[in-house]
């Protein structure tokens, strides 16, 4: 079985790091590639692009997130490494949706779930997952869920 177009993209980009010598790019590089061998590992498969841009997905959150403490612990020198592994991140990550094509999704996924109110959220949420994976924040995608089903 060979792998996924992303992972293949992702192991040119090492090598082409390597070759410029190019440390904090091959540094997030390698984060990236442990990671999504550790799910391989971990769960005895091969990722696909899908699979492996929940892994992405993953590690974008977790920088967020690391982010925002940094920025709170006023340690901008941290703050700043992670938006610079972020910025790397998202290049392999597919467009990101807009405000208006997310809303017209969720109007659409709650039509086709027939969801009517906040019990159906599963369901909705269901539907929305694999088409907005990687493509939007799904904790905002949440909160405008949640909005059109009160």
């Amino acid at each position: 079985m060979s792998k996924s177009g992303l992972i293949t993209r992702i192991n040119e980009d090492v090598k082409s790091a390597m070759r410029n010598k190019d440390k904090e790019r091959l540094a997030t590089l390698r984060l990236i590639t442990a990671a999504i061998k550790q799910k391989e590992v971990d769960e005895r498969i091969e990722l696909d692009d899908t699979a492996t841009l929940v892994v992405l997905d993953k590690m974008l959150k977790q920088r967020k997130d690391s982010i925002e403490q940094y920025t709170k612990a006023n340690r901008t020198d941290l703050a700043d490494k992670e938006e610079a592994e972020v910025a790397i991140i998202m290049e392999y990550m597919p467009t990101q949706l807009s405000d208006a094509e997310i809303d017209q999704m969720i109007v659409e996924a709650i039509a086709a779930s027939g969801a009517e109110g906040m019990k159906d959220m599963g369901k909705v949420m269901g539907v929305l997952k694999p088409k907005l994976q990687g493509r939007a924040d799904m904790g905002a995608v949440s909160g405008k869920i949640k909005a059109k089903l009160n």
